[in-house]
């Protein structure tokens, strides 16, 4: 369909912006705003880059969708008022938002506020979903049933961009609560570094080199391991390219049965576990290409086997110890216990002092890091009191 198509089908919803016009008007309100709380709606389960749709903007006063897809629209004027510093952009959940505006501004719209992040700063769970977190804030159950609605298609109907503008309402209601009471309980610094991650380029950037990591696999020999490396570069590459899924341009099972066998000619592909389209495939030549160029590879340049993991495991009872330490310090701070460690993190901890774990560092130190060592070596013990755990100090 093309754009004027779009453009004249579009819905006459008086909150849905379709003309540089309206953007213009809009974006006059929004000069002076403090904060925006921003929202898209997007498609990618053809496509390697996400499709923006829709981009729902809000003061805090007015609420309003802007059309990408509207012909004629110069988004160029939403972009320069995204990228100004006097503004907080308010997210929730941010990182597939912002890996579009990265696409499509050529930077990020800092300064950054997660209300995910924010929320498991104040002890609202691990990775609170949006509505779950408005139902606890704003007492409001949210109609999802658009949730999976195409958002490529035209028109849209009233019922989806009332979807969508709810989404930026109740985040410009929330973000003042949050803002709020981040700062009454002295947090605000607490969401430094996982802002820094969110406000760094590199974090939405995949480097075809590390585009192995994806694919699962147990164990894997030098040389066939270093065939499937490669192979994935040459995927993540093409993907990028042709604008299309990983898994569209060459399944995961197809590359680790590839750098198994080892095809050296054009009918060993025949055999090659869903190879698009077998030994006539126009991909023989490329891939070829690319099993040719690694084995002529220097061994120096081999990887070590992939072997399945079989670290040391800390004790039981020294586990057990430190998640019961844990959750009753993140119970009583009223924070979400993943964001102080994850299970790894704690593993790590329980095998060293020195583990290079966020809890070993800033806030999370104080707030548990230090309580952990303690405990390790003898000097804090837990008792139980009625339903609660007490800490109890050791004298040397």
């Amino acid at each position: 369909m093309g754009k004027s198509q779009l453009q004249s089908k579009s819905s006459h919803h008086p909150d849905l912006i379709t003309t540089n016009e309206g953007l213009a008007a809009l974006l006059s309100e929004f000069e002076a705003a403090p904060f925006l709380a921003i929202d898209t709606e997007f498609m990618r389960e053809h496509t390697y880059y996400a499709q923006l749709c829709l981009v729902q903007i809000s003061n805090g006063e007015r609420a309003a969708a802007i059309d990408p897809l509207a012909a004629g629209i110069d988004l160029q004027p939403l972009w320069d008022l995204l990228v100004r510093t006097d503004i907080v952009k308010v997210f929730h959940a941010a990182h597939q938002d912002l890996e579009i505006f990265l696409k499509e501004i050529g930077t990020l719209p800092v300064p950054l506020f997660d209300s995910q992040i924010a929320a498991m700063v104040l002890g609202h769970g691990d990775q609170i979903g949006y509505d779950r977190l408005v139902r606890a804030m704003l007492k409001i159950d949210i109609d999802k049933t658009s949730r999976f609605t195409d958002w490529s298609r035209r028109p849209l109907s009233d019922r989806q961009i009332s979807y969508a503008l709810d989404d930026v309402i109740h985040l410009a209601a929330m973000y003042p609560m949050l803002s709020t009471e981040l700062d009454q309980k002295g947090r605000v610094e607490w969401l430094a570094d996982e802002n820094a991650k969110l406000a760094d380029p590199a974090t939405y950037q995949t480097n075809p080199d590390d585009a192995w990591k994806r694919i699962k696999v147990r164990s894997m020999r030098p040389a066939p391991f270093r065939r499937m490396m490669h192979l994935a570069a040459w995927r993540e590459t093409e993907a990028k390219k042709r604008n299309l899924p990983r898994n569209r341009v060459m399944r995961d099972e197809t590359i680790l049965d590839l750098a198994g066998s080892n095809p050296a000619k054009a009918d060993d592909f025949g055999k090659i576990r869903n190879f698009p389209g077998g030994g006539n495939g126009k991909l023989v030549a490329p891939v070829l290409q690319v099993l040719k160029t690694v084995e002529n590879m220097p061994d120096s340049t081999l990887p070590e086997a992939k072997i399945e993991s079989r670290t040391a495991r800390p004790p039981v009872a020294v586990m057990e110890l430190l998640r019961v330490l844990l959750k009753h310090i993140t119970d009583a701070e009223g924070i979400a216990p993943r964001l102080i460690a994850s299970a790894d993190e704690l593993e790590q901890l329980a095998l060293d002092d020195d583990a290079p774990v966020r809890a070993m560092s800033g806030w999370r130190y104080d707030v548990f890091g230090k309580a952990a060592l303690r405990l390790k070596h003898g000097k804090t013990a837990m008792a139980v009191k009625g339903r609660h755990i007490r800490l109890i100090d050791i004298d040397e």
